[in-house]
């Protein structure tokens, strides 16, 4: 976890709290917005999971103590007047009491990311491979091992390339997103983050941009 804040240069307000902007550090979507206190803060630093000060039970509470809905903190900045903390985090789940991923409800809909359902998907499927909840197709997927998601992986490759012999639009996209949340899958159990992948790429894109072959 990066901490670039010093606990004692926060400047917290009249009741000692301090608003805190909790982010997804993937996506960079808004996740939710609470309070901290100079002890949650703290505890935030040292456990590397997200602590708030609840306003109106007047206690601390631990995000997802109870739904499993964790956040990893990933690093933790203040602004300029240090009295507002910006807090980037993995989320392990919806961060809304809702079930929505965000507080901030718009930002699904009016997503201009394309490829954002990839990012909540790997997500999801991390989620799956954490809690193991009974009844779950990605469950069962992980339980069997690497040779199962193996053998998955190459039949929706075969799949794939029979709907394209076949020239059928909607066989190959429903086959394609088969594939894709296959590969998520066996990229988990293999433990190597989708990150890397899509960095690989970035990198051959701009690679292809300079060569002159």
């Amino acid at each position: 976890m990066k901490s670039y804040l010093n606990l004692e240069q926060v400047q917290f307000d009249e009741k000692g709290l301090v608003p805190a902007i909790i982010q997804d550090a993937k996506t960079k979507d808004v996740l939710t917005l609470a309070y901290m206190n100079k002890e949650s803060l703290a505890i935030t630093i040292e456990q590397g999971e997200t602590w708030f000060y609840s306003r109106s039970r007047k206690s601390l509470w631990h995000k997802g103590e109870t739904s499993g809905n964790k956040q990893k903190v990933v690093s933790l900045h203040y602004d300029c007047d240090q009295d507002v903390i910006l807090v980037q985090v993995e989320p392990m789940g919806p961060a809304c009491h809702t079930g929505k991923y965000s507080c901030f409800h718009g930002i699904e809909k009016g997503d201009s990311d394309r490829l954002q359902i990839i990012t909540k998907l790997e997500q999801r499927i991390k989620e799956r491979d954490v809690k193991r909840p009974e009844g779950t197709y990605t469950t069962y997927l992980f339980e069997k091992g690497m040779d199962k998601i193996l053998k998955k992986v190459g039949e929706e490759a075969a799949e794939v390339i029979i709907a394209a012999k076949n020239q059928s639009h909607s066989e190959l996209c429903y086959e394609t997103a088969d594939l894709i949340y296959h590969l998520l899958v066996l990229l988990q159990e293999a433990k190597l983050p989708l990150d890397r992948v899509l960095n690989e790429l970035e990198s051959r894109y701009k690679e292809s941009l300079t060569s002159t072959s």
